[in-house]
């Protein structure tokens, strides 16, 4: 019987097949690569687009407040409301300051702790509360890059509302309500991606509408 005989693998062979498993190591790392920074992305992107939202939703809840006042349905009659004032320096303002009542027993003034506002410092949203502004937004992991506040007012003339017509041409009667609300517009940009940056937009209606004028008696 003829002897078989054993040929090993040639270098050739050997540097080729080495070649070939570098080459299919480097695709799957790549792709590896890439599927887990496009994670990453989406995990930061979630991230962002939630803190925003959760800015956005406190400071609209608060908003909402602006102008209460425990004792206006009783007291309107002979006193204005002094929580009625809402300071925005401009359209597409980055600061408001507002003001609403805390107390149980309305003490007829306007205490520090009753006076609120939000700012846009040094990328941070801030809060203001007790007479100190506080962040509101976390810098460690996003820096807001623009806050808007833009006021839209609406006016309903009360037809009906007093009890003998108004003599023209009178500018107070009939009262009017100020139907009043806030376009808010927060971006920020993810501290760790700065080319990541994404912006949240709410409609806030103010829930305690003044008045303007009165009735001629």
């Amino acid at each position: 019987m003829p002897s078989l005989q054993h040929r090993g693998v040639s270098l050739v062979e050997l540097l080729v097949g080495l070649a070939l498993g570098l080459f299919i190591v480097a695709i799957a790392t790549s792709l590896l690569v890439a599927r887990l920074q496009s994670h990453r992305e989406l995990l930061l992107q979630s991230r962002l687009m939630q803190d925003l939202r959760v800015a956005a939703d406190i400071v609209a809840r608060d908003l909402r407040r602006a102008g209460y006042w425990g004792e206006a349905g009783a007291a309107s009659a002979t006193r204005a409301n002094p929580y009625t004032a809402l300071t925005v320096d401009a359209p597409g303002s980055e600061s408001i300051g507002f003001r609403y009542s805390r107390d149980e027993h309305e003490d007829h003034g306007v205490d520090a702790n009753e006076q609120f506002g939000f700012r846009l410092h040094e990328g941070v949203v801030e809060m203001l509360l007790g007479g100190r502004w506080q962040a509101l937004t976390d810098s460690s992991t996003m820096t807001i890059t623009a806050f808007s506040i833009t006021p839209e007012l609406q006016e309903i003339t009360l037809e009906g509302f007093c009890a003998t017509p108004c003599p023209p041409p009178s500018t107070d009667c009939p009262p009017r309500q100020l139907v009043r609300s806030l376009a808010v517009s927060i971006s920020g940009r993810a501290a760790t991606a700065a080319a990541l940056v994404r912006t949240v937009r709410s409609h806030v209606r103010l829930r305690n509408d003044p008045v303007v004028g009165q009735c001629v008696h």
